[in-house]
């Protein structure tokens, strides 16, 4: 009489189950978060000292003649463009903030995962101004105070923006989706499957045809 096989030894190896990614996928929500939370709050943060100490339309040398602060309201979208049509950039920035999270289930990847934080954090550091500041609800103007020689005035919110937008060109390029996984990656799966012989069966002659 043989004892019967343990649960552990019954399953085959190939049944044994890969680790399970929610860490991973933990951290990388907690990355996306912690970037989109310190764009923000630098943005905020910026926004109220030049309120606080500066008088709109002052000008501070910091780094002569490299850069200066000039505190400006803005009414359009980043650097100034799109003025007087504040009401559809505050459309524009909350559908953008919902998009990206929406994505959040697809993340995969840690340069993803910060190109989304620094998108969101910039997006709703300017949302925030559009809601809350002046003239009006939803209608406010964004505040602008970093001047570059020959560049439009603008913000951290905006510099976070336009970091986000080179990193994800910059993943694309190289063919980095979004879940982490790499364009070629996928080619190489496609050509393997289609080079992969079809199946034989011997006939009754003993040779092989294909079904």
């Amino acid at each position: 009489m043989t004892d019967a096989p343990t649960p552990d030894a019954a399953q085959p190896a190939d049944a044994v189950q890969p680790p399970a990614r929610k860490p991973r996928r933990a951290l990388l929500l907690t990355l996306f978060a912690g970037f989109a939370v310190f764009a923000y709050v630098f943005d905020q943060l910026t926004k109220l000292w030049v309120t606080n100490t500066m008088t709109e339309g002052e000008r501070i040398p910091v780094l002569p003649p490299l850069l200066h602060w000039y505190y400006i309201r803005n009414s359009g979208a980043a650097f100034s463009i799109g003025e007087n049509v504040t009401w559809v950039f505050t459309i524009i920035m909350a559908a953008v903030s919902i998009a990206i999270l929406l994505q959040l289930r697809k993340l995969g990847s840690a340069w993803w995962a910060l190109a989304l934080g620094l998108l969101l954090g910039g997006a709703l550091g300017n949302l925030t101004d559009r809601l809350f500041r002046e003239p009006s609800f939803a209608m406010g103007h964004v505040v602008d105070f970093i001047q570059l020689p020959n560049f439009a005035i603008f913000n951290i919110a905006d510099s976070a923006v336009v970091s986000a937008v080179v990193i994800i060109c910059l993943l694309t390029l190289r063919g980095v989706a979004l879940d982490g996984s790499r364009l070629n990656q996928h080619q190489d799966k496609a050509t393997t499957g289609a080079a992969a012989p079809e199946p034989t069966t011997p006939d009754h002659t003993g040779n092989g045809h294909n079904v």
